[in-house]
């Protein structure tokens, strides 16, 4: 079997979520959107991979609004498209915070920004603690989904809804990808402002991240473990 890992720009590589897949016998193919020259302009034109090729689709976060056509520009429809086409002819989704707003607003859902930022290691109330652990998963977004009717939200916390079912479909806003390495490539972009502007340390949350590696990849094991056999219907 064969997944399709959309990365949107060049610090958000797929980490544990990708090396579980492997594990479970998948040939992983990633899909650059936004190449790094042109991370502060990311009005690129893409051709997106022939769904044909692919059982099961998982599109990555990005430093963007989902909500924000305007600043993303010519590669957001064909990528709404392409995740349309995967809906339609029954190909699984798996979309990770910006990848699971693009499936919310595919499915007749919208995404709006949000009255504060939610930035960092935080607990989630679950429905389905069996696919959904609460965690503490990072996250890093200032925005968040309305769903649709034909979405069942199964997490939650104060801040945002946290994760979401439809089919064989399943959206996340938090970060089940993240290592140290990839949050360093984030400050590095960027980030290490907004962390600060947000009130916190940057190099504390870099520590925290790591004093959560092992633990945190777990829980991504048991998610992408369940995504599969329980969602996706794959193994």
């Amino acid at each position: 079997m064969r997944v399709l890992i959309i990365e949107h720009d060049h610090v958000s590589p797929p980490g544990p979520v990708a090396e579980r897949f492997r594990f479970h016998g998948f040939t992983v193919d990633q899909f650059l959107v936004v190449p790094a020259e042109k991370f502060d302009e990311p009005n690129v034109e893409r051709e997106f991979p022939n769904l044909a090729d692919y059982d099961v689709v998982v599109p990555m976060g990005a430093p963007w609004g989902a909500w924000d056509d305007d600043r993303i520009g010519a590669w957001l429809k064909p990528e709404l498209d392409f995740i349309s086409e995967a809906i339609s002819t029954d190909v699984p989704i798996f979309g990770i915070c910006f990848g699971g707003q693009l499936l919310a607003r595919t499915l007749g859902g919208s995404v709006s920004p949000g009255p504060k930022p939610e930035i960092g290691w935080t607990v989630v109330h679950t429905d389905r603690p069996d696919l959904v652990p609460a965690g503490p998963w990072f996250q890093f977004h200032y925005d968040r989904w309305q769903l649709p009717a034909e979405a069942l939200e199964i997490a939650r916390n104060s801040a945002a809804s946290q994760a979401f079912t439809n089919g064989r479909n399943l959206g996340v806003q938090f970060h089940p990808e993240l290592t140290p390495e990839m949050l360093l490539g984030w400050l590095n972009n960027g980030g290490r402002d907004l962390v600060i502007k947000d009130g916190q340390d940057p190099d504390v949350l870099l520590a925290h991240t790591e004093a959560e590696r092992d633990t945190a990849k777990e829980r991504t094991n048991q998610l992408v473990d369940a995504f599969l056999r329980d969602i996706a219907k794959l193994i």
